[in-house]
């Protein structure tokens, strides 16, 4: 009888947003303002509301149509005890289908999207790619690019944006480097990943974006399986060809793509917005090298721009901080007021960047914590510095109540970031 009511409301609730989308409705007027809160910043804080509600209710349930059950999570040990559960609530995809007008064949596939025991072979086949001592090879070529982009910079006239001219171009260019992509293929890769995370620019918005991307990336697996690289893509093919299909492997791509590069943009950006309205801190990251690893773990923290992390389906009864989770309830851990909680520290609504490095889940926790937080971290200790040291006299080229900060994006960040590099 469940079944049978979960696919009547997917249904009805697909027939609906198909409706909608013909009339050219947005979306979001769907939804009710309170499950979108956790999406909504005021610049680069998260509402007070978020606050709010971890100290009140750090598990409460939240409302969405069609007579879906859900939960939002905003305190850091609730949110812990979620992320690491994988036992009592499931990440697969699958759970989606039917529902708000997505489809199997939509499936991004990879690490995200996947339990054990799916997970758990994948995430064994990509983990020694990831490791400090494979990473370290990318750092003269992570160096290269910063240097290059900097260069371009450098000789433009006038404001520059800083978005587009270093902060997107710095994790593109180095997740190419990682997967062996083709420099003929590199354009794409930042285009087919920005829409990604847009989650209410249309209903089939963000997941059409995946069916073009997983798509494209099929063909570049093909070309791979030919003439293996010395890239990830080429590595996993030669080492382990035979225990991973080509569909698995552009899934595995695209996570390492869509997480990889929206995300450390999105940093890269607002990290430098940060950089830029403290002089202080700003002096601190240009002139001392022991500085740089403690003020990049709590931009981290403070920025959280993955804001939630991905869905979890209660596989059974679960009660959690005394919130009675049935099974098939879908609930939403929201990072960024887990990551502003007390309990890692005092006053963790503020910046500190001489703050002790705390633990965060910027990254998430347990066993779909973020196989690339190394290499993100590794682009970040390296590109503030550079950018600091080569324009010491740069400024925002407009007020900072004119920055467009994206709206209700599951990613958090800005499209553009016009800045002067001379006084």
């Amino acid at each position: 009888m469940t079944d049978l009511r979960s696919r009547v409301i997917g249904w009805a609730g697909r027939k609906y947003i198909q409706r909608k989308q013909k009339k050219g409705v947005d979306l979001l007027s769907l939804l009710p303002e309170s499950t979108l809160m956790p999406l909504r910043r005021t610049g680069l804080d998260p509402v007070p509301e978020l606050g709010h509600k971890r100290g009140t209710e750090p598990i409460a349930r939240l409302k969405l149509p069609f007579g879906l059950r859900a939960w939002l999570v905003t305190g850091y040990d609730e949110a812990k005890e979620v992320l690491a559960a994988a036992g009592k609530f499931s990440n697969d995809y699958t759970n989606l289908v039917g529902t708000a007008g997505m489809s199997a064949e939509q499936n991004p596939g990879g690490l995200g999207f996947a339990d054990p025991p799916d997970h758990t072979r994948l995430r064994k086949l990509l983990t020694p790619e990831f490791t400090m001592r494979r990473l370290n090879r990318l750092t003269p070529r992570i160096d290269e690019i910063i240097e290059d982009q900097l260069k371009a910079m450098a000789a433009a006239e006038g404001p520059v944006d800083l978005m587009q001219s270093y902060a997107l171009p710095i994790p593109s260019l180095t997740i190419c480097e990682l997967l062996g992509v083709s420099y003929a293929d590199r354009a794409d890769f930042q285009r087919l990943s920005t829409v990604r995370f847009d989650l209410f620019a249309g209903a089939g918005a963000s997941f059409g974006a995946i069916s073009e991307s997983l798509s494209y990336l099929m063909e570049i697996v093909k070309k791979q399986r030919e003439s293996p690289g010395d890239g990830l893509l080429g590595m996993l093919i030669k080492e382990h060809g035979d225990e991973i299909s080509d569909v698995e492997l552009a899934g595995l791509a695209d996570g390492v793509l869509t997480g990889g590069l929206e995300t450390t943009a999105s940093m890269l950006a607002l990290g430098a917005i940060v950089l830029l309205r403290d002089r202080e801190t700003f002096e601190r990251v240009r002139d001392d090298d022991e500085s740089v690893n403690p003020f990049v773990e709590e931009l981290l923290r403070y920025l959280t721009v993955v804001q939630v992390a991905f869905p979890r389906f209660a596989k059974e009864d679960v009660e959690i901080a005394g919130a009675r989770i049935a099974k098939g309830d879908v609930v939403f851990v929201s990072l960024s007021g887990a990551n502003r909680d007390a309990k890692l520290g005092e006053d963790m609504e503020t910046f500190d960047a001489t703050r002790e490095p705390s633990s965060h889940l910027a990254f998430g926790w347990g066993v779909h914590r973020c196989i690339g937080a190394e290499l993100a971290r590794m682009e970040l200790r390296a590109a503030y510095p550079a950018l600091v040291r080569r324009f010491p006299d740069m400024h925002l080229a407009v007020a900072p109540d004119e920055l467009a900060y994206r709206q209700t994006s599951v990613v958090y960040g800005v499209d553009t970031l016009p800045v002067s590099l001379t006084r």
